[in-house]
């Protein structure tokens, strides 16, 4: 943004704009009046015009457009060109993604969405050099925040910033993550020009969404492969970031870009003690809904259950009931002998079994005897066994849901979920940590249901995603 020409001091007819903890202050205006500046409001507890400072970008717009004078004291950056120093080529969908961006009707403003294993850092990398302005990149995790760090000073001869993880270190190119990023905002959103949201369907929200309303970064670009959300608080990036601007599925990249892949659905019986347990506690849940007038189609269904089911003995009776046929149907032992199938069948391939909860996983480490990863696995560890993964010391790895996005495996070839969730993110996110490209390499993905329960009704729902339109 450039700078208005500002009168001479005797004058002092121009408007001031400066950074206050996230907000923008507008001086030089008699009380109470706007002059139409855009998202401005006048803020009785200090007697000041204020705007989010994320509207930093259509203030001055307006403030060009309409030639009054001005002075930005707000913006604590400069043009900061960024040269790559790695030469390789973009991908069409890269550059592509890229051009329409910053082309677009926003003008460097949007969300690109593309499958994982496409090469979105290199994306960001390419945002980053054509903007030219400080970036701070926000992701979603510390492990996600050290591997950006090493990519960012790979691809720019520059020193990198770290903020989060215990590091407080502010560059003009910094990595952060979304709990770092809400939580110091409003002392940094006036140094860079560019913020970039990695995994950005983590930002909607009333903390994290912080980190974009306190920034005053004119660009903003959201990186994701998976924008939808359940709660529909998707809607919201295109107020945070902007529209979603440039789009490939997995169905389109497969094959050139994406190693192209197999989907097989493979059932399991329960057994009559089971089945008969399962029928049980699955009439007592079904009756309590009923009774209480409970539909769990609705929004917000699951939390008026647990307000109900907690009021009353016949509800907790209910709510243990729904746990354990639900813990019959995903953990049902007849998955693991089918695990162990499996594996012998694909033994030398580089396997990945996802399951829904710690417990499956950590009874799989000792039946099976293999290495895991869980929200409980400290850092180093969980570091080493996916670098021995990859290297090829451990063929197999068991996880719960904390693989599920971020992490770069690209030998993995077949995923095993023997038990999920019904979201089509979830499901998405776990084939997508096979599908990058190695060689000639085809990834094959299980997926293991108990037949005649719940489970087959979430699976047909998390599966409404192109990816699984046919193979």
């Amino acid at each position: 943004m450039s700078q208005a020409d500002v009168p001479s001091a005797e004058t002092k007819s121009y408007l001031r704009l400066s950074y206050d903890e996230g907000t923008l202050l507008i001086e030089g205006l008699p009380e109470g009046e706007t002059r139409g500046l855009p998202r401005v409001e006048f803020d009785h507890r200090t007697r000041q015009l204020r705007a989010e400072a994320m509207h930093y970008r259509e203030i001055m717009e307006y403030l060009i457009a309409e030639k009054i004078p001005y002075v930005d004291d707000a913006r604590d950056y400069k043009l900061t060109p960024w040269p790559l120093r790695i030469t390789k080529e973009a991908f069409p969908h890269q550059s592509e993604g890229v051009k329409a961006w910053w082309d677009g009707g926003r003008l460097g403003r949007g969300v690109i969405v593309l499958p994982t294993g496409t090469g979105k850092t290199h994306v960001a990398n390419l945002a980053i050099e054509i903007a030219k302005r400080p970036a701070l990149v926000v992701t979603p995790t510390i492990d996600l925040m050290n591997q950006w760090y090493d990519e960012l000073t790979m691809a720019f001869a520059t020193e990198v910033g770290l903020l989060g993880g215990g590091y407080n270190d502010i560059k003009p190119l910094t990595v952060t993550t979304y709990d770092s990023a809400y939580i110091n905002m409003a002392r940094i959103g006036n140094k860079f020009g560019l913020i970039v949201f990695d995994e950005c369907h983590h930002l909607p929200g009333p903390t994290y969404g912080m980190a974009a309303i306190a920034s005053m970064a004119p660009w903003r670009l959201g990186l994701t492969a998976t924008p939808e959300r359940a709660d529909n608080a998707h809607t919201q990036l295109d107020y945070l970031i902007g529209p979603i601007v440039y789009r490939r599925e997995i169905t389109q990249l497969r094959g050139q870009y994406l190693a192209d892949y197999r989907v097989e659905t493979v059932y399991v019986n329960l057994s009559d003690a089971e089945r008969n347990e399962y029928e049980s506690c699955r009439e007592v849940y079904r009756g309590f809904l009923q009774d209480n007038g409970i539909d769990m189609r609705r929004p917000n269904a699951w939390g008026q259950f647990l307000f109900v089911a907690h009021r009353s003995s016949e509800g907790r009776q209910a709510y243990l009931a729904y746990r354990r046929q639900r813990d019959l149907a995903l953990a049902a032992p007849a998955k693991l002998e089918l695990l162990g199938r499996l594996l012998d069948r694909h033994n030398g391939d580089r396997v990945i079994i996802f399951t829904h909860d710690n417990a499956t996983v950590y009874k799989i480490a000792r039946q099976f005897l293999v290495p895991v990863i869980t929200h409980q696995t400290k850092t180093k560890e969980r570091r080493d066994i996916l670098l021995q993964f990859n290297a090829g010391t451990y063929p197999i790895v068991a996880t719960s849901r904390v693989l599920n996005e971020g992490v770069n495996v690209p030998e993995a070839s077949v995923a095993i979920i023997l038990s999920g969730s019904g979201s089509v993110r979830e499901h998405v996110q776990r084939l997508g940590r096979i599908l990058r490209k190695s060689g000639d390499k085809e990834a094959l993905l299980y997926e293991v249901i108990s037949r005649g329960t719940s489970e087959e009704f979430t699976s047909n729902r998390r599966r409404q995603h192109s990816a699984y339109g046919g193979d």
